[in-house]
């Protein structure tokens, strides 16, 4: 998979209304109810639903739904159970700025950097441009323990997956028939820093480095979704990425200082609607 922004960069406005009219956010298709009940499961401390993150004991499902109102727009009533949510689309160009501040920093300072994606077939392009761009800028996109495997037990049976790099550095998951895996595991991440950091003390289930500074390759920024970028934050990696409604993991990590940017948007429609927020990133970031 190649990408990359075939649109010109449209306004904050112009990106408004794409956001809306394709649903990545405004009225979105992610149901309520699977929304609550990711709310439940990750203030109970399900590792699922953490991410790869360590966080705090103290949260309960009201006050993760206030939290997800505030940093994702949710629907604030605590009785709507049923039925479709929301995301501001407002908050979505807030955070895509942001991130566009970081990445374009990352670029004038040549940083290491890692991407990944637990949506391979939604967000591979979107991840390939930036990729491209910073690399194209003087930027390491590193790409350690290509061909790693581990089990996967998170949907009943074990099943092995493996990590790859799509073209451009973006690293995802595939299974032993060579299909591309929606996953929100950490493991690769944490497989793939504790590769890029041999001199420091191993990673344990996120564990954070305690002297990233002994290797030149320990990454500057992660740009990534999932249990990618929770390991990633916990690790203590400036962090910046893309989350869905129903994943509040990553939004407390940001409430809680271990992720720098989370970009509230659906995470599953089809790659082309989101040129338009690819070009936009880049522009804010200088590399359009």
């Amino acid at each position: 998979m190649t990408g990359g922004p075939a649109v010109p960069a449209p306004t904050r406005a112009e990106l408004r209304a794409h956001l809306v009219r394709t649903m990545i956010a405004g009225g979105v298709a992610t149901p309520r109810q699977n929304n609550l009940l990711h709310f439940r499961r990750m203030a109970n401390g399900l590792p699922y639903y953490q991410f790869g993150l360590e966080l705090d004991p103290a949260w309960t499902e009201r006050t993760v739904l206030a939290m997800m109102v505030e940093r994702c727009g949710v629907d604030p009533d605590p009785m709507h159970l049923y039925g479709d949510d929301t995301i501001d689309p407002d908050l979505t160009i807030d955070a895509l700025e942001a991130m566009g501040d970081r990445v374009g920093l990352a670029a004038r300072r040549r940083e290491n950097v890692v991407l990944a994606t637990g949506h391979p077939a939604n967000l591979t392009p979107l991840y390939q441009a930036l990729a491209r761009a910073l690399a194209g800028r003087g930027c390491r996109v590193l790409t350690p323990s290509g061909g790693w495997t581990y089990q996967a037990i998170a949907y009943g049976p074990t099943e092995l997956r493996r990590l790859v790099y799509a073209p451009g550095g973006v690293a995802m998951l595939e299974d032993d028939g060579g299909r591309t895996q929606h996953t929100h595991d950490p493991d690769a991440m944490q497989e793939m820093l504790a590769a890029l950091a041999p001199r420091t003390r191993a990673f344990d289930t996120g564990a954070r480095v305690e002297s990233a500074s002994e290797s030149s390759d320990w990454p500057d920024l992660a740009i990534a979704d999932h249990g990618w970028a929770g390991a990633a934050g916990q690790a203590g990696i400036d962090t910046v990425g893309f989350a869905d409604c129903n994943d509040p993991a990553l939004f407390a990590g940001a409430a809680e200082g271990k992720i720098d940017v989370v970009v509230p948007l659906d995470d599953g429609i089809y790659p082309q609607h989101y040129a338009p927020l690819t070009a936009f990133l880049l522009a804010r970031a200088g590399l359009g």
